[in-house]
C-alpha cells in the first residue's frame, strides 16, 4: 500500500515533536520543511507535564531522562505591601509534577530522532501555502506570527494585547534545595524554573510601561529582585537575557480542507501558567490517535474527517484553558481597592485540599 505523504513545515519545538511522533506511525511517510539549518540555537527552556513528560518517553526512542529536571513540589506566592505570602504548596511524593528542559538540547534530541525514522528534510522557505503540492496531510508549525494563516483562516480570533513584556534568562546560583516557584509581584509574576542543580531560568512578565523606563538596568532589577524574593546575597550570574512581547491569541479555525494548524498557530497563552507546550503536547496527543483510526481504516487522510474530528476534539479545552489563564493572571494584578480582599482570601487557599488537587490535575492533564 503506497504511504500518505505528510509535509510538516516549521522546525520549532512544535513542528520538531510532531514530526518525530507522526513519522513513527505506519502508513505514512512525513517531509520536514524548513528555511532554517537546523543549527540556530534556542537559549529558552519549557516545563512541561508529568503527563506529557510519559508520552515524551513513549514516543522518542532516543529519550534521555537526563535532559528534563524534575520537580515535586512548586510555591506560590503573592506578594503585599508587607510580605509575600506562600499561599499554595502543591507537592507529590510519587511522581513529579513537572519537568524543565532546555529548549536546544531537546530540539537536538527531536532532530536526530527525525533523521533516524527517515523524515525527509526539505530546506525552503513558503511564503504561499501553494508552494506545498501532492500532500494528503499539511500541517503548518510557523510560530504565531506567520502571515501565511491570514490568508489561510478566515474566522475571526480572540485576541488580547496584555500590553506586557516577558523578560526570561538562565541564572547561575548557589543555592540549596531551590523548588520552582511562582512568584506575583507588584510589577508583575516572576516564575523560578530550576533546570539542573545550580541553575534555574526564569520569566518575569512586565507591564511595557515599566519595561521601557527600565529597560536599559533591566539586567541589575532581575538580580535584585530574585535575591529579594529568595531572602539572599549570593551572588548570582545572569546569561541569555530575552525579552519578547505577551498576546493572548486563540484561533476559533483550526483547518482549511488538508492544511492543519498547530502550536502557537493555534493557541498563544500568558506564561504565567506554563501551559504553552502542554497545550501543544496534547494536540499532538490527540492528533496521532485520530490519524490512526483513520490509518487503520485504510482512508486517505485527505478524503476524511480527521482535521474536524481534531478541531471537535481540542477546541474548546484549548480555549477554555487560554481564558483560564488569562483570568488568573487579570485576578493577581495588584489592584488598591482589592489586594485587602485579595489577601484575605489568599491566606484560607491552602485550607482547601480539593483546590490543590484540582490544580494539579488540570496542570498535569488538561481538562480531559
Amino acid at each position: 500500500m503506497t504511504k500518505q505523504q505528510i509535509c510538516i513545515v516549521g522546525d520549532g519545538l512544535s513542528g520538531l515533536m510532531t514530526a518525530a511522533v507522526i513519522s513513527k506511525m505506519s502508513g505514512v511517510h512525513v517531509s520536514l520543511v524548513t528555511k532554517n539549518t537546523l543549527k540556530d540555537r534556542d537559549k529558552r527552556t519549557t516545563a512541561i507535564s508529568e503527563s506529557n513528560f510519559k508520552f515524551f518517553k513513549e514516543n522518542i526512542t532516543s529519550f534521555k531522562s537526563n535532559l528534563f529536571w524534575p520537580s515535586k513540589n512548586i510555591e506560590l506566592y503573592y506578594e503585599s505591601s508587607k510580605e509575600n505570602i506562600n499561599f499554595l504548596n502543591l507537592n507529590e511524593k510519587k511522581n513529579n509534577l513537572m519537568y524543565v528542559f532546555e529548549n536546544q538540547k531537546i530540539k537536538d534530541l527531536l532532530y536526530k530522532e527525525i533523521v533516524k525514522n527517515k523524515v525527509k528534510i526539505i530546506r525552503k522557505e513558503i511564503n504561499d501555502i501553494k508552494q506545498l503540492k501532492n500532500f494528503e496531510l499539511i500541517i503548518l508549525c510557523l510560530g504565531g506570527k506567520s502571515k501565511i494563516y491570514n490568508n489561510l483562516l478566515k474566522k475571526r480570533s480572540i485576541k488580547k494585547d496584555y500590553k506586557e513584556i516577558a523578560v526570561t534568562g538562565h541564572v547561575k546560583h548557589k543555592f540549596k534545595n531551590l523548588n520552582t516557584s511562582q512568584f506575583f509581584l507588584k510589577e508583575g509574576p516572576l516564575a523560578i524554573l530550576p533546570y539542573s542543580k545550580d541553575c534555574f531560568s526564569f520569566v518575569w512578565s512586565l507591564k511595557k510601561s515599566f519595561y521601557d523606563n527600565n529597560s536599559k538596568k533591566i539586567n541589575n532589577l532581575v538580580k535584585i529582585k530574585i535575591l529579594e524574593i529568595l531572602n539572599a546575597k549570593e551572588n548570582l550570574i545572569l546569561s541569555n537575557l530575552q525579552s519578547y512581547p505577551i498576546f493572548l491569541v486563540l484561533k476559533r479555525q483550526y483547518h482549511e480542507k488538508n492544511i492543519l494548524v498547530l502550536g502557537e498557530g493555534l493557541h498563544v497563552i500568558h506564561p504565567i501558567a506554563g501551559q504553552g507546550f502542554n497545550l501543544v503536547i496534547r494536540d499532538i496527543k490527540k492528533l496521532k490517535e485520530i490519524l490512526k483510526y483513520y490509518l487503520d481504516l485504510g482512508v486517505s487522510i485527505n478524503n476524511s474527517y480527521a482535521l474536524n474530528d481534531f478541531y471537535k476534539n481540542r477546541k474548546s479545552e484549548n480555549v477554555i484553558m487560554g481564558l483560564g489563564i488569562d483570568a488568573t493572571h487579570n485576578f493577581f494584578k495588584h489592584n488598591k481597592f482589592l489586594d485587602p480582599i485579595k489577601k484575605t482570601i489568599l491566606k484560607q487557599v491552602s485550607k482547601f485540599e480539593l483546590l490543590s488537587n484540582l490544580s494539579k490535575r488540570i496542570s498535569d492533564k488538561g481538562l480531559y
